[in-house]
Parts: structure tokens; C-alpha cells; sequence
């Protein structure tokens, strides 16, 4: 099964904070709107949002000011 555009578009701005080691709140929004536009999180939407809060929880991610 092909990913959607939404979970494609997703794992890049998720991608970009997992390099930076940090995300801004409005980096973090974003992809909460980015998962959610559709009305519909699939099964690589979920995986993609639970790994980047289990960095974030873990500190790997760091949640920044802007």
C-alpha cells in the first residue's frame, strides 16, 4: 500500500526535527495539522507521531522556543 500524501509530507517535517535534534512548538502544530487534515490517521501516521513523541519524551528531540 502506497503512503498517503499526508504521511508522506508528514515524515519529512518529523524527518527535519529528528536531524535538528529540536522542534518548535509551531514546527510541532504543524505537523499535528499535517496528520490530522484529513480527517484520518493511518496506521504510518500514527507510527511516524508516536516516534517523535517517544524522542521528545526521551529528550532526543528538544522542544524549543522559536
Amino acid at each position: 500500500m502506497a503512503a498517503s500524501e499526508s504521511a508522506a509530507r508528514l515524515r519529512v517535517l518529523i524527518e527535519k526535527a529528528i536531524e535538528d535534534h529540536k522542534i518548535t512548538r509551531e514546527e510541532y502544530d504543524q505537523i499535528i495539522f499535517t496528520a490530522t487534515e484529513d480527517g484520518i490517521i493511518d496506521s504510518e501516521e500514527k507510527a511516524l507521531l508516536s516516534q517523535l513523541q517517544d524522542m521528545i519524551e526521551d529528550k532526543s528531540v528538544k522542544m524549543v522556543a522559536k
